[in-house]
């Protein structure tokens, strides 16, 4: 039979203060969502003013989704390490070289 439940030798206090700390960053998340939203908005309401986008906005957003995503894998017990501010920010993922398309 395939165990599911895996044991933890940590002890009560360990546990609540990571819920804790998740509990933060899941507030965190929320902020995220929202400045992400906002720059989605802008970005777009740029585009179709000008037919170009941001580039630092641009580069902006992929390091905030990046931070996203760290928060996340945090929140679900997938990482141990903390995320900003208890370590650095992400750093921007690699972009892509093709141009935005819009199919």
């Amino acid at each position: 039979m395939v165990e599911y439940v895996e044991e933890t030798s940590v002890t009560r206090k360990q546990i609540g203060v990571r819920l804790l700390y998740t509990l933060l960053f899941l507030i965190v998340f929320e902020v995220l969502k929202l400045i992400i939203q906002v720059a989605v908005l802008f970005q777009f309401v740029y585009l179709l003013i000008t037919k170009g986008y941001i580039k630092p906005l641009r580069s902006f957003s992929d390091r905030l989704s990046t931070y996203a995503y760290k928060v996340i894998q945090y929140v679900t017990l997938n990482e141990n390490q903390r995320p900003f501010p208890f370590s650095e920010f992400p750093a921007e993922m690699e972009q892509s070289e093709e141009p935005v398309r819009f199919e």
